[in-house]
Formats: C-alpha cells, structure tokens, sequence
C-alpha cells in the first residue's frame, strides 16, 4: 500500500481520483479550503503541507486555475496568474516534495485537451497545459532516485455540464475514467508520459 497525496481533492476529478486510489492505497487529501489545506502557488505553504504530512510514495495533483477570456482581453497578469496557479502551482509540488518523496515515488499532473486543441477563449489555458507537459517530458529525463512524473490530460468532463457549450463536438469523459489514468501513472512504470483521456 502506497502513501498517496491528492491535491485538489475537493474537485470533480479530485474527488474521484482519491476515491479511486484509496481503494487500494493510504491517500491524504489536500485541497485550499478542505483537508491537508494548501495553497500550491505559494511554494512556503506547499513546503509546509508536506513537513505536516511526511514522507509520500506519490504525489498527484487534480487543481489548477487558469484565466478564460477572448486572447485581445487578455492581460500580462492573467498570463502570470494561469502561470503561477496551473503551472508553478504544480512544478512548486516537484521542487518541494523531492525531498519527501520516497525513492521509487512518482508525481502526476494535470494538464488538459487544451494543449493540443483550442477552444474560445482558451489561449491562456493552452499555454499553460503545454507547458505542463514540457516540463513533465524533460523533468522525467532528470529526475533522481528512481522517480516518476507524468501527467493526465483530459478532455472536458462529462461532469462539468457549464463547460460543455465551450468544447463543442469534443468528446466527453466521465471523471472515473480520468481517475484511472491516475491509477495508471502512480501504480504503473512509465514516466515522461501524457495520459490523454
């Protein structure tokens, strides 16, 4: 049985994905306001959650916040604000938990179909996906003691029916498949891999 921390696990998927993984590990849940609170873009408090917590065998993270707007009412800040939420929020668990991870351990993100396919108002969400899944592809050439990282990328979720207008003709998945490509990363081999659900 694996230590597994679940951040974000106040979410749609967050929620099924500790769910999921505690069928069959121990899973510490973290979320801003819920459980083992944290806040990711704030590498002190990220720092802090883990010394609370201790040694892990996984870290896995289902939160991130990103900026939708049309891209000419787009602004540096929300650019800086997508970037430091999605994408250093989850770079700030690798930096911090390195050290709290035990050999063997892996970490998975959370990206979306936005890094590939664009909708309206979603420039600033597909930059930041992308680069997730950049730094998950060069991050797993480097990192030490027989750690893992990968990431989860799906499509919109059957779930969030108030996004569905936005993703129109995409596919639609329920978050108990997003929860298994999770199983897929902390349980599996494979590293520097994107999981497209």
């Amino acid at each position: 049985m694996k230590k597994v921390l679940v951040v974000g696990a106040t979410g749609v998927v967050g929620q099924a994905v500790a769910d999921t993984l505690a069928e069959g590990h121990e899973v510490v849940r973290s979320s801003r306001t819920d459980g083992e609170r944290a806040d990711i873009s704030d590498p002190s408090s990220v720092r802090a959650l883990f010394e609370r917590i201790g040694p892990v065998d996984a870290v896995v993270c289902c939160a991130g916040a990103v900026p939708f707007k049309p891209l000419p009412e787009l602004t540096t800040d929300d650019y800086r604000a997508g970037l430091e939420d999605k994408v250093l929020g989850q770079v700030n668990l690798v930096t911090e938990g390195l050290r709290h991870v035990r050999d063997g351990g892996s970490f998975t993100f959370i990206t979306g179909v936005l890094a590939r396919e664009p909708i309206a108002t979603g420039v600033a969400a597909s930059m930041a996906n992308g680069a997730l899944e950049s730094f998950v592809t060069a991050a797993a050439t480097e990192l030490p003691r027989g750690l893992r990282i990968n990431a989860v990328s799906p499509s919109v979720l059957v779930e969030a029916e108030s996004y569905h207008p936005f993703f129109p003709g995409f596919p639609q998945v329920p978050a108990e498949d997003v929860a298994r490509a999770y199983v897929r990363s902390v349980d599996g081999v494979e590293t520097g891999k994107v999981f497209r659900v």
